[in-house]
């Protein structure tokens, strides 16, 4: 028997590789929001953002160049460069600072909207993609959701500017993924994202420091660190590898599914771990929002390639 037949023998069937993967990017990503609100709640947001971005950023890119990865030109890193502005530190700049004053499960569902945005530019902006009903109706459908959170939720208080501003967030975000169809950029999907999040943790720390929260130095807590440790190597290292293993296994589709499970993992994290309350209101908004992600994805529109 050969070294290469042991090895396949030894590594886990495919199936329960498949099973592990998606269970990272549905509940690894899901907790992202928990723990990134445990995090902003003792420590800056920008300097929070940045730090994860940047440390898990420079492990991917070294890792991927380490494995033989050609270095980015010099249109590829003005081009990553855009991306990652606008994918992490206009995106997860303002969500940070909103989880300050908004739920982990109502950040959790209203992020969930990245796909109806990402549509909706490449419909009316874009003209990427035809007007059709179904997609109409996704985005109706989700926006309507959305709204139904911002309105008075049972008696319970909702920010509505932070809300407001992590829904920006989310067009951010849609840019930058319209975008990265349309530029040059490096032929690793890794190694892309690495040096995104590299450069955006990058400019995010230096937004930091200019805004201030670094005077003081901010003052890590055991429970802080443990948050930014798992935004890091669970959320960031982990969740994205099982991700870009995922597209090269399966259909763009089914890991798109993501973005519909994703909330229900966080609200139930959120109301179970944190005691965050959760009224009729939020759980009708989440099954909309939900609802219309699927109406969205489940036909294989482009924001799930």
């Amino acid at each position: 028997m050969s070294e290469s037949t042991v090895i396949q023998n030894a590594a886990p069937p495919i199936e329960v590789r498949l099973i592990l993967a998606f269970g990272a990017i549905y509940v690894l990503w899901g907790a992202t929001f928990l723990a990134i609100r445990i995090a902003v709640l003792e420590i800056p947001p920008f300097f929070t953002a940045g730090l994860r971005f940047f440390i898990a950023g420079i492990l991917l890119h070294s890792f991927m160049r380490f494995r033989g990865e050609p270095k980015l030109s010099s249109i590829e890193w003005r081009n990553t460069a855009l991306i990652g502005l606008c994918m992490f530190v206009a995106t997860y700049g303002p969500l940070f600072w909103a989880e300050q004053y908004v739920s982990s499960s109502i950040t959790s569902v209203i992020e969930a909207s990245l796909p109806i945005t990402t549509v909706t530019l490449e419909v009316f902006v874009f003209r990427k993609q035809q007007l059709q009903w179904r997609l109409m109706a996704g985005v109706a459908l989700g926006f309507f959701g959305i709204a139904l959170l911002l309105v008075n939720n049972g008696g319970q208080d909702v920010a509505v500017i932070p809300c407001l501003v992590i829904l920006a967030a989310g067009v951010a975000w849609s840019l930058g993924a319209v975008l990265s169809g349309q530029l040059v950029l490096p032929r690793s999907r890794p190694l892309t994202a690495g040096t995104q999040m590299m450069l955006g943790g990058a400019v995010l720390l230096i937004l930091s420091a200019s805004t201030g929260e670094m005077h003081p130095f901010p003052h890590i807590t055991l429970r802080a660190g443990l948050a930014l440790f798992y935004l890091i190597v669970f959320g960031s290292l982990i969740a994205y590898t099982a991700y870009v293993w995922l597209l090269g296994r399966t259909s763009a589709t089914r890991v798109a599914s993501h973005a519909y499970v994703n909330p229900v993992v966080a609200v139930a994290l959120g109301y179970f771990v944190a005691g965050e309350i959760i009224t009729l209101r939020t759980v009708v908004a989440s099954g909309l929002v939900v609802a219309s992600v699927f109406l969205i994805l489940s036909k294989g529109s482009s924001p799930a390639k």
